[in-house]
């Protein structure tokens, strides 16, 4: 029997050993989900890395929502149209110019339409704002009336403004070089042929800058069309009883009789004229009749 429990003792202790050396290359799991090896893993895989939104790639870090993403380094036009009623379109008018000019912006068109017995008041200007100033400006206009509606549209040219940089670049570049070739040329058939490039090169240039200040004026000022107009005219209401419907009737015969008499008054010079050329058309036909029947 102490054999028998010897050799079963042996058996026990090499299972026991071996169920440790299996565990010893085995693959561990943490709370996290993580998945790790031990030391002695010859075939162990590394971590994989984070790129979660705080922790970006190629060292751009990201956080919040896409809109608080920066955009400083882009090249925006931004454009709108902009419409409030104000009890005095006009003297809003120069309220809005003050507030723009204020905010280092410039008016570029202006319109007023002073109101009449048959127009509104009304005022139309084309404002260029600042486009860092533009948010708290367009807050100081709403306040001169009821604003009707606003509308603003963004556009990025940053593409642009780079291409029209690299090629500013490359074209002044070459017109240094063609200085330096003028500078040096031995021959008059090389200095023609230098001041030829140069005069093309040199319009190209400045063809190339000037679209690169007007697309910079318009990245850095807004357009926003401002419209201004007066309150509605309510019509008056029509005759509620008898009373009012003779009186209404009464002006609209007043009316009518006044036009008419207007109307006759521009028609009297004509009747005249005519009534003058009758007679003597007249008389023209009685002396023909009376010569006929003397004959």
């Amino acid at each position: 029997m102490r054999r028998t429990w010897g050799v079963i003792a042996v058996l026990l202790t090499a299972v026991l050993l071996a169920g440790c050396t299996a565990n010893s290359g085995s693959v561990s799991t943490d709370s996290s989900g993580s998945t790790g090896s031990s030391e002695g893993d010859v075939g162990a895989v590394a971590p994989e890395q984070d790129f979660s939104v705080d922790k970006a790639p190629y060292g751009s870090v990201v956080t919040g929502t896409t809109g608080d993403v920066n955009t400083s380094n882009r090249d925006v036009i931004t454009t709108g149209s902009m419409s409030i009623t104000a009890t005095d379109p006009v003297a809003a008018s120069e309220s809005a110019v003050t507030i723009t000019e204020q905010a280092g912006g410039r008016v570029d068109s202006r319109s007023e339409n002073p109101g009449t017995d048959v127009q509104p008041a009304s005022a139309t200007l084309t404002l260029r704002i600042p486009s860092d100033e533009l948010d708290r400006t367009l807050a100081e206009l709403k306040k001169l009336g009821r604003l009707n509606f606003v509308s603003l549209n963004a556009q990025d040219v940053t593409q642009q403004s780079q291409d029209l940089d690299a090629r500013i670049t490359a074209l002044t570049t070459s017109v240094d070089r063609l200085l330096a070739l003028m500078a040096s040329a031995t021959s008059t058939t090389d200095l023609i042929s230098i001041e030829d490039a140069l005069s093309s090169r040199q319009g190209e240039l400045e063809s190339l800058q000037s679209q690169r200040d007007f697309l910079a004026d318009q990245i850095d000022y807004s357009t926003v069309q401002l419209e201004l107009v007066s309150e509605d005219t309510v019509a008056a209401g029509g005759p509620d009883n008898f009373w009012t419907g003779i009186i209404a009737g009464w002006t609209a015969l007043v009316a009518a009789a006044g036009g008419l008499l207007i109307g006759l008054g521009v028609a009297l010079p004509w009747l005249v004229v005519l009534a003058i050329f009758g007679a003597i058309a007249l008389v023209i036909v009685r002396v023909l009749a009376r010569r006929r029947k003397a004959a």
